[in-house]
């Protein structure tokens, strides 16, 4: 299970999601009371649901290297709550009227990239796996 390049690449993924409830992603004047704000993952509800399910995905799939398929439509949701939650995060950039992002924003770049890497490797493993089926 550790073994798999795919695993240490969930892991990444996984703590970076995690990381990102902390940290902030944007930071600037809020619009409402034009005080300086620092925009994190749980400045929102949603935002932090959504957070917390990337997390839970990511830390899930580590283990159920057993099941290549279920583990690759898992790793492809947590893509897309990925996706979704930079969505919700420029959303929210909305209601600023200045600032700039912080260098921890690029944490959910590094979460897709883990994200799509182990998915490459899962599929990798799935297709040697149906080949070495075919040979017997």
């Amino acid at each position: 299970m550790i073994q798999r390049v795919q695993s240490i690449w969930l892991f990444i993924a996984c703590v970076f999601s995690f990381l990102t409830l902390k940290v902030s992603f944007y930071s600037g004047s809020f619009l409402p009371d034009n005080q300086y704000h620092q925009l994190n993952g749980t400045d929102n509800i949603l935002l932090m649901i959504t957070t917390i399910a990337l997390g839970v995905v990511s830390l899930l799939n580590i283990f159920l290297y057993k099941t290549r398929v279920i583990q690759l439509r898992l790793c492809l949701i947590g893509i897309l709550l990925d996706l979704l939650l930079l969505y919700l995060y420029f959303r929210e950039i909305q209601n600023y009227s200045q600032g700039t992002f912080s260098i921890t924003a690029a944490a959910h770049l590094l979460i897709l990239i883990a994200l799509i890497f182990s998915a490459r490797g899962i599929n990798k493993d799935e297709k040697i796996i149906k080949d070495s089926d075919r040979l017997r």
